[in-house]
Formats: structure tokens, sequence, C-alpha cells
């Protein structure tokens, strides 16, 4: 899948993205990987592989030992799927 700006992502790596942007949107700090099993029913390595992927890509960041310290380092507006959503994404986290 390509996005804008060049970035591509995977859909299911698209959908733990905005997850993550949009859960930090609406309670003011990122998900814990326990969040992110319970919203896709998935198992704990599956979440965790994940993150360590978007991590590994370059999409997020994260601060060892530190709960909760997801950062999207990518710009809102590459993340298409918020605009289905309806999520306006002018406004920084």
């Amino acid at each position: 899948m390509s996005q804008k700006s060049g970035t591509r992502f995977t859909e299911k790596q698209g959908h733990y993205l905005a997850f993550i942007y949009t859960y930090a949107h609406m309670f003011g700090r990122p998900p814990a990987e326990t969040d992110m099993q319970r919203h896709f029913r998935v198992s704990p390595p599956s979440v965790h592989q994940m993150i360590v992927t978007l991590e590994r890509n370059g999409f997020i960041r994260r601060q060892p030992g530190v709960p909760r310290s997801i950062e999207i380092l990518l710009p809102p507006e590459n993340l298409l799927i918020l605009e289905w959503l309806g999520i306006k994404t002018s406004k920084s986290l």
C-alpha cells in the first residue's frame, strides 16, 4: 500500500498506526500493548512483533523500559485510514 510522501506500510501496519494515533488523541497517552491486544483480538506476541516491526521500519519510536512510550514518527496526514474515520489531522498531539 502506498501513502502520501512515499511512506509505505502494509494495510495491517496502517491499522495499528491509526489505532495508536487515535488512542493517543482520545486519551492523551499512547496505548499499552495490552490495549492493542484487546482491540485487535490477537495474542501478546503478535502485538509485540508488530510494534517491533513498526519501530524497525521507522514508523514509531519507543523508550526502552518506559511503558506507553510509543511515538508515531509519521505525519498524521500520512495515515490515510484517519480520513475514513473522519479524524482531522491538523491538530498535533
